[in-house]
């Protein structure tokens, strides 16, 4: 059975490229002993992840191509799926450190997704010190899209140290469909959607026209953007390469509630203020001139979730909100900060651009890794010169979850870069905290640790001004 992709899948499939892989990335650390025993192997998270598989069926589709073009890629069952190539194994020299950890997961997400396979992959990574062990998933934007299809780690979590049971899954490799076949599909469809039949020809002739003119029409784009964006200049926004640099940073959840409370904003508004005093502290590390009126441009989503933070399930609803907010990093004053903050999302609220996601009113249990992956969605329906980084923020809940019976510590989304973007910022809280996962360009961001310390600083800051 093949399925079309979406315009917008399509778009974040081929968005892709060497020095940008688009996948969702999410880093759980568990704790892997109970009465000296390990609780979790690679054979028990293998046979768990292919006994839930039938909970999330796409993650056993591929991505083909048409023939010529005509009509945008399919998902097809792939008849050779071999759950072992998605689910890894690798190990540090123990006892890892939190440091060499980061320092592996980095590597892995610089690496980008086999297209000829389903786009996904899962990593359990031993040796950790303190008899833990770590998970790391990663799933390209194009496979999750929060509607027909979630992230795999919302279904291999649990609410007890017991599995739940799930139905046996039945499936048996399929036939795959050739390129004949595949093109005949595709004729057929375009035969009854002209006018998507007309696009396809128009999208052709185009590409046929430009030619070697491209390159010189897109200079003339770029001149165009540079001399008409009022984004603020930063140091956030260069081109990327290939490699990555990962760093976190753990918080209180109690601490953003003491500031709500005392300055009668939301635990979003917090965060938000939070992050800007790091990043103006980040800022001023590398000596560039702050004045009052410096703002740092952020894409925020999830704003529709802004009380699910407060340690209770979300409430359900049917869209995932962006939108674009100026970060005052000029600004000394973290009150100051807040306050604006606050007034700006408030307004923002009123007229927010919105991605249906239906299938979050049954959304139950922890789903972030699934809100984190469409708050980059939402982001990307933005123009990419028109911000300079991006924020997702998705609430978990505040009871304690379990992978093969091992209980999660600490989770962190590890959000990917978008084209010229050097730092994604992805926030989670769980369990009575507050996590980020500081995701950065090793060239461009070689002192991500110095973001993730101001972090720290930047919260001391907003307690100060609690007294």
């Amino acid at each position: 059975m093949t399925t079309r992709l979406t315009p917008q899948d399509t778009a974040f499939y081929r968005l892709e490229s060497s020095s940008n892989p688009i996948h969702i990335g999410s880093l759980a650390i568990v704790r892997n002993t109970e009465s000296g025993k390990p609780v979790l192997d690679y054979d028990r998270l293998v046979d768990v992840v292919e006994a839930r598989l039938s909970l999330v069926p796409r993650y056993r589709h591929k991505v083909c191509e048409i023939p010529f073009a005509l009509g945008r890629p399919v998902w097809v069952e792939d008849s050779a799926f071999d759950i072992t190539f998605h689910v890894r194994h690798s190990a540090l020299l123990s006892p890892g450190t939190d440091e060499q950890l980061h320092e592996l997961v980095a590597r892995l997400a610089s690496r980008p997704l086999d297209p000829t396979r389903p786009l996904w992959e899962m990593y359990l990574i031993e040796g950790l010190s303190d008899e833990r062990s770590a998970i790391f998933t990663k799933t390209h934007s194009a496979l999750v899209d929060g509607d027909t299809a979630l992230e795999i780690g919302h279904v291999i979590l649990d609410s007890g140290a017991s599995q739940r049971r799930t139905a046996d899954d039945a499936w048996v490799a399929p036939h795959e469909p050739s390129e004949v076949e595949l093109l005949a599909g595709a004729l057929t469809h375009l035969a009854t959607q002209p006018r998507e039949a007309f696009e396809v020809v128009r999208d052709a002739r185009a590409v046929t026209m430009m030619g070697a003119a491209s390159k010189a029409v897109e200079s003339v784009v770029s001149a165009v953007r540079a001399a008409t964006t009022s984004t603020p200049d930063s140091p956030l926004n260069v081109k990327t390469s290939r490699d990555r640099c990962l760093d976190i940073v753990r918080t209180e959840l109690d601490d953003y509630r003491k500031i709500r409370t005392k300055f009668d904003c939301s635990i979003n508004d917090v965060i938000l203020a939070v992050v800007t005093g790091a990043l103006r502290n980040w800022l001023l590390s590398r000596g560039e001139a702050l004045t009052e009126s410096t703002t740092v441009r952020a894409v925020v989503p999830i704003s529709v979730y802004v009380e699910g933070m407060d340690g209770d399930q979300p409430e359900p609803t049917s869209e995932v909100s962006s939108f674009l907010i100026d970060l005052p990093v000029g600004e000394p004053n973290p009150v100051m900060r807040l306050s604006h903050i606050a007034h700006a999302a408030e307004a923002n609220c009123k007229h927010r651009r919105g991605v249906r996601a239906r299938t979050l009113m049954h959304l139950a249990g922890f789903a972030p890794a699934s809100l984190h992956a469409m708050s980059v969605r939402a982001a990307s329906t933005f123009a990419g010169h028109t911000f300079n980084l991006v924020i997702t923020n998705a609430p978990g809940p505040q009871l304690p979850m379990y992978i093969c019976g091992a209980r999660m510590l600490e989770t962190y989304p590890v959000a990917p870069l978008l084209r010229n973007q050097a730092a994604s910022i992805g926030i989670t809280s769980y369990d009575g905290r507050v996590f980020y996962g500081l995701n950065a360009d090793r060239d461009a961001m070689a002192d991500i640790g110095v973001l993730a310390a101001s972090v720290h600083e930047s919260m001391e800051e907003m307690l100060g001004a609690c007294v």
